[in-house]
């Protein structure tokens, strides 16, 4: 059985499901645990969104193990927040088991609930299944596909790959390990569908050191990079680049510096040059400086932004520096990279992207070729597309049947037998997503968040009423209004017209209104937005607060 929680019909939230045994007294087994981001548009005030896990949660007791494929935060972010509802042990490779014990410190959890495993040969019992993790090359060290194996038959599940067979970092992209996996039969692929419809070959990590040296040579006065930190391999060509071209390296931002100490704990990072701290970039000559920062996606928060701003740390960018995007800017994120880059541009400071041609970044993902690759290496029974929009996990099936390969749409919540030689969907579960609120998780139709880009929308105002002991109005109702213009038509002030409406409406209202406490509120409310939409064009969200004197 397999059934996507999260990942399948999006791209980030990677949570996966799958199953062997009797139905509904099925032994489980979980394959990342990530998350996504939220933007201000449709998810105001929200910290991090996570996948709904209320059908895993319960079934706690069926649950064997938790795999993690990579050290994405799409992949492992929401273990700490997570953990608890499943219980479950964590089982990763040794770069990701640093980061998820991280994670896990932070929520209070023991470092023993994270278990380090060896790459393929070795694997994991985990009750009728044994999984083996594959190293597969991807843009963040020691990721790897896994191998599933039970009495149904061995599932490959990719994870985030591309084939590289010079990383940097990282193993390369070993074809004969892959097509030994296939060479007994494997009912199922499951496959990375992010980058489905680049039909050109991927380009190697390899290609993009000698050009952001050449860059860095060539620029003149201070320079800053930025990349996705958990990019190891390319924060690595970034430095011995810099180094090279003669500029000391400072790293910015706390998961550019958490990401540097990981793959040096873990051993598999033994040449990053020395670094210079913030303070100490001063004393030296701009020309003699690179600035490796967070915020490639023009996070609010992160060093990029912060320096765009005027300062971080005390270091501030000039006209005549100049700013590189070593990345590529995820979809949904444009607005926000395009205003760091017109902050810098406001300074003075010249940004290049990586609308030149690619010179200065390459994908994590598999293009279309290394996806027929990968298929016609492993010959799987089915071909099961994921990490994708809808329409990316369409046209994975559509290219895998063209291939001779069945295929399955399956999307969040899309329960699918493996268990015969054609797959079939036998059940529908509901999915969706969690807030985390501050330090609050709420459901994603809980109401809080849609409550707040109402008000957000349209205003909000509150109304105070004071009854006396005899049932009656003891003065005028009065309004506080937050978010709405102060005057509204004629340029009278819009709390006043407001309380004048409301007083009149209490004038006529009868005994029977006056006591009854959800009338009254239903009316004012009513009025409220009735009388302010006339006055201003918009109807506010309206608190009523009635009080009694007893």
């Amino acid at each position: 059985m397999y059934l996507p929680l999260g990942g399948a019909g999006e791209i980030g939230m990677n949570c996966y499901v799958y199953g062997y045994g009797p139905a509904d007294a099925e032994r489980l087994i979980v394959v990342d645990l990530g998350v996504t981001f939220p933007d201000m548009d449709g998810t105001p005030g929200v910290d991090l969104i996570l996948p709904d896990i209320s059908w895993l949660a319960a079934r706690k007791s069926q649950i064997e193990a938790i795999f993690i494929t990579h050290g994405h935060e799409d992949h492992v972010g929401a273990v700490g927040h997570l953990y608890e509802r499943l219980g479950a042990p964590i089982y990763a490779r040794a770069f990701t088991a640093n980061l998820a014990r991280r994670k896990m410190s932070e929520h209070g959890f023991s470092d023993k609930t994270v278990k380090t495993v060896g790459k393929w040969p070795e694997t994991v019992k985990a009750g009728p299944f044994e999984v083996g993790f594959v190293p597969i090359s991807h843009s963040i060290p020691e990721s790897s596909g896994l191998v599933i194996d039970s009495k149904g038959g061995r599932i490959i599940h990719t994870g985030d790959f591309k084939i590289d067979v010079e990383p940097g970092i990282g193993e390369p992209f070993d074809h004969d390990l892959w097509a030994s996996l296939g060479k007994d039969g494997v009912k199922a692929l499951v496959c990375d569908s992010t980058n489905v419809f680049s039909r050109e070959e991927g380009r190697s990590e390899s290609t993009v050191g000698p050009e952001i040296e050449k860059f860095l040579i060539n620029a003149k006065g201070m320079v800053a990079a930025t990349t996705f930190a958990s990019n190891v391999s390319r924060v690595r060509t970034i430095a011995l680049a810099a180094e090279r071209a003669g500029r000391s390296v400072c790293l910015l931002g706390r998961s550019m510096r958490r990401m540097v100490e990981a793959a040096t704990e873990v051993g598999i990072l033994n040449d990053f040059p020395n670094v210079i701290p913030p303070e100490d970039v001063g004393n030296f000559p701009r020309e003699n400086v690179l600035l490796l920062v967070t915020g490639s996606q023009g996070e609010r928060r992160a060093a990029s932004a912060q320096l765009a701003n005027g300062k971080y740390m005390g270091i501030t960018m000039k006209e005549g520096d100049t700013f590189l995007f070593s990345s590529k800017t995820i979809p949904g994120n444009e607005k926000g990279v395009i205003h760091v880059m017109n902050q810098f541009s406001e300074l003075g400071v010249d940004v290049v992207d990586d609308s030149s041609g690619g010179l200065y970044h390459v994908s994590g993902h598999a293009n279309r070729p290394d996806l027929d690759t990968m298929r016609d290496l492993i010959k799987p029974q089915t071909l099961i597309p994921m990490h994708g929009e809808h329409r990316h996990l369409r046209e994975h099936v559509k290219i895998g049947e063209a291939a001779g390969v069945q295929g399955v749409l399956a999307v969040n919540g899309m329960m699918i037998d493996l268990s015969g030689n054609k797959p079939k969907v036998v059940e529908h579960i509901e999915t969706g997503r969690m807030y985390l609120d501050g330090s609050v998780k709420v459901g994603q139709f809980d109401g809080v968040v849609r409550d707040r880009i109402r008000m957000a929308l349209n205003g909000h105002v509150i109304v105070t009423l004071i009854i006396d002991e005899n049932g009656d109005p003891m003065g005028d109702p009065w309004c506080e209004i937050m978010g709405l213009p102060k005057q509204g038509r004629n340029n009278a002030p819009l709390a006043d017209v407001l309380e004048e409406d409301l007083s009149q409406f209490l004038a006529r209202a009868n005994d029977r209104t006056l006591a009854d406490d959800d009338k009254l509120e239903k009316e004012l409310r009513t009025i409220t937005r009735k009388t302010a939409h006339g006055e201003i064009g918009k109807k506010p969200e309206v608190t009523v607060v009635i009080s009694r004197l007893a």
